[in-house]
């Protein structure tokens, strides 16, 4: 096995990284960010169950694109993600 550093001590109630939603983190040797936020009101009422599938608005749909695109973003600036 490879030589690895251990960065817990195995508390019973588990590990966290950063105190702060201000505390900067990043993995991987990226630069460390500050907490990311997402507008979490996505509206979406009922989706299309019939083809073509989708969503009842376009509104909907651009609301879910844009959760996705920003917690991507969100991923990618700590560097979970390439």
């Amino acid at each position: 096995m490879a030589s690895v550093e251990q960065v817990t001590y195995n508390s019973p109630d588990g590990a966290t990284m950063g105190q702060s939603s201000t505390e900067k983190i990043s993995f991987y040797g990226s630069t460390p960010v500050a907490l990311q936020s997402i507008n979490s009101a996505i509206s979406t009422t009922a989706s299309i169950s019939t083809a073509p599938y989708g969503f009842a608005t376009s509104t909907e749909a651009l609301q879910v694109v844009n959760a996705v695109s920003t917690m991507a973003y969100a991923l990618k600036q700590v560097g979970l993600v390439v």
